[in-house]
């Protein structure tokens, strides 16, 4: 990683693990999860997109912080500092929600192929497990990751959807800047799904062994022990808000998109790819579906390697076993076999009879769940006298995510009791 700004190299070539892991965070869960809050409570949770861009942001930044100045993944940096029981707890934790969201972003992959192919849901699902274990096992996730962020753009029809229907962009605005909505626990249970889709414990663990391996790079090309020096940094921040900026864009378009044409019309339970991919009819007609599809299978291709990937980086860490997706299988046997035990274990999962769009926002509540004690263990990290040295800010922004995460699940714990 280069030490100076954005400038030198021009914005594309800087942006790196963190538009990775922005366009990651849009995957099949987070379409699924987002339209459902456009559909159930119309403009009224567009608020959230506003709310969480600079918490999702500073906890990336900060755990990219973390693998590019300890060369290490943030796995091994917990290990240092939390007694090993928690560390396995908090894996644990990990590994479950990964495998259960890969499980829903192939199951609706598959919905989206049998849109346009017919054919059966289940079948195709599998068939997408298989295609990513062989793609994660054979091709180096950077040249996998720079063909399939292309795909990733058919999301922004969401964008040109909403310019091209009646929005009442008034109304909008003002639920966005000044919320009003009904409290319950229907209203709870959507906030922690989207704050889990958008803040996601899955990719605290990617981006941070992503920025090891750069700077694992850097130090192989110019034999210099890496440090967080203020280039590094202000290269790692742009590349991350950047990428969840972007993130967060495409998200709120989704919600007004989803709430424009679903929701207006009285539509607001999604049980079916079907019913999602009516949002975009006005500006797609009869390829509404054609271009669902190519979003949930384009987002789905990019986020299921991340998933397993960031599930075996943090086992292997964990338990010393070596392992990167750059590295060729005959070096990493172990940690292939986690990634490919992951993915094909989720796609095991979508045998099940859970509907494809309940499992995904389902799998978004569980992320949500299961990111407070992960945050609180880094945060704890990074505020240690052995941490990254971060300005002040980031860190306060970091506790505070950490606080909203930890009020929403349990304000929706209290309203369920």
């Amino acid at each position: 990683m280069a030490e100076d700004g954005p400038k030198r190299h021009g914005i594309w070539r800087v942006l790196g693990p963190g538009l990775i892991t922005g366009a990651a965070d849009d995957d099949p869960s987070g379409i699924a999860t987002y339209s459902q809050a456009g559909a159930q409570f119309g403009y009224g949770l567009t608020w959230t997109m506003l709310l969480t861009l600079p918490f999702m942001a500073a906890i990336q930044i900060i755990s990219a912080s973390i693998g590019w100045q300890t060369h290490r993944g943030l796995t091994r940096n917990i290990a240092r500092h939390l007694p090993r029981p928690v560390l396995l707890v908090i894996i644990a934790l990990l590994v479950v929600a990964n495998t259960i969201n890969i499980a829903a972003d192939l199951a609706a992959m598959g919905g989206g192929l049998k849109l346009i192919a017919g054919g059966p849901a289940i079948g195709y699902a599998i068939g997408f497990g298989l295609i990513c274990v062989v793609a994660e096992v054979l091709v180096p996730y950077h040249r996998y990751a720079g063909y399939l962020k292309y795909l990733t753009l058919v999301l922004f029809v969401y964008v040109a959807a909403a310019f091209s229907i009646h929005v009442p962009w008034g109304e909008v605005a003002l639920s966005t800047l000044w919320p009003s909505v009904p409290f319950n626990t229907n209203l709870l249970l959507t906030v922690v799904a989207v704050f889990g889709t958008t803040i996601s414990p899955y990719l605290f663990f990617w981006q941070a062994s992503q920025e090891a391996e750069e700077s694992h790079l850097s130090y192989r090309a110019r034999k210099i022990l890496p440090r967080l020096t203020a280039g590094a940094f202000r290269h790692i921040a742009f590349d991350t808000v950047f990428g969840m900026a972007v993130s967060n864009v495409v998200a709120f378009f989704i919600i007004v998109t989803t709430a424009a044409t679903l929701h207006a019309h009285g539509v607001t339970e999604i049980a079916t790819a079907e019913q999602a991919a009516e949002a975009l009819r006005p500006i797609a007609g009869p390829l509404a579906f054609g271009l669902f599809a190519a979003g949930i299978i384009g987002t789905g291709l990019l986020a299921v390697p991340v998933l397993a990937g960031s599930g075996a980086y943090a086992v292997a860490e964990a338990f010393q076993i070596r392992g990167s997706l750059e590295l060729p299988v005959s070096r990493a046997i172990g940690f292939y076999a986690i990634i490919s035990a992951s993915t094909l274990a989720g796609a095991a999962l979508t045998l099940t009879d859970i509907p494809p769009f309940t499992m995904l926002f389902w799998t978004a509540v569980l992320n949500g769940v299961a990111a407070v004690p992960i945050m609180l263990a880094m945060m704890v990290l990074v505020s240690g006298p052995n941490g990254p040295v971060l300005p002040r800010w980031l860190k306060a922004l970091g506790w505070l995510a950490t606080l909203l995460m930890a009020v929403a699940v349990l304000l929706l714990g209290w309203s369920c009791l």
